[in-house]
């Protein structure tokens, strides 16, 4: 099957998904996740790429970031994989590739996605593992969006602040929607997204993109159509 095209919409989050070669690990030391991040904020910031949400883990990077046109992404992504690649190999004394092919995304819609995945991405420590609890892991957005610190990495999206009136407000909000944590299912469908490429969103909002995007949005479903009864034959 041919592999379907990136689906990247200017001005909507993308929830992005970078592994290593065969889940080998790419952070190994403090300094390659200082360098990763900035790097990634250099690039973010000449490519036009607002990020989010953010978790780098010893063989995976997550992020949940918003393109400025339809080149932010993918040059952000494909700089900052070209140059940490070159410090890492000559940092570790290595050759060879690192990551695993082209990074993963997924399109999400805003307004009923866009909390759920910072979620995802900054409980992902916890729930590969990692860390206790998402506030013990240093390499994450999550103690930025919990008051325990500035990152200047992160661009918060606008509906940030619809979640109260002051600083204290907002991070109380989110530490309490983050404690209620994601089902098996919604963690899955995430997940799905971002690595299988696909939509994420209302009915209304898949309708609408639909009508732009000439490429599949959602998987079809399994098995074969159901028969109408229309289309039985006599």
């Amino acid at each position: 099957m041919a592999r379907l095209p990136r689906l990247t919409v200017p001005g909507h989050p993308h929830l992005i998904v970078q592994r290593g070669h065969n889940r080998q690990t790419v952070f190994e030391t403090e300094a390659d996740y200082r360098t990763f991040l900035d790097t990634l904020r250099e690039y973010a910031v000449t490519y036009g790429l607002s990020v989010h949400a953010y978790a780098l883990l010893p063989a995976e990077v997550l992020l949940l970031a918003t393109p400025l046109d339809n080149q932010a992404l993918s040059r952000t992504m494909q700089s900052l994989g070209r140059r940490y690649v070159a410090w890492y190999n000559r940092r570790h004394g290595r050759t060879g590739a690192l990551w695993e092919g082209r990074f993963r995304a997924g399109l999400i819609e805003a307004r009923s996605a866009w909390l759920a995945c910072t979620v995802f991405v900054e409980a992902a420590p916890q729930r590969r593992g990692h860390a206790a609890h998402a506030e013990h892991w240093h390499w994450s957005s999550f103690p930025h969006h919990s008051g325990r610190r500035v990152d200047p990495v992160v661009v918060e999206h606008a509906l940030w602040w619809e979640l109260g009136n002051t600083p204290f407000d907002r991070e109380a909000a989110y530490r309490q929607r983050f404690e209620q944590g994601l089902s098996a299912a919604e963690t899955q469908r995430i997940e799905d997204a971002a690595t299988r490429g696909w939509a994420l969103g209302s009915g209304a909002f898949l309708a609408g993109l639909s009508r732009q995007i000439a490429r599949p949005l959602t998987p079809r479903p399994r098995g074969r159509p159901r028969k109408t009864k229309e289309s039985v034959p006599i």
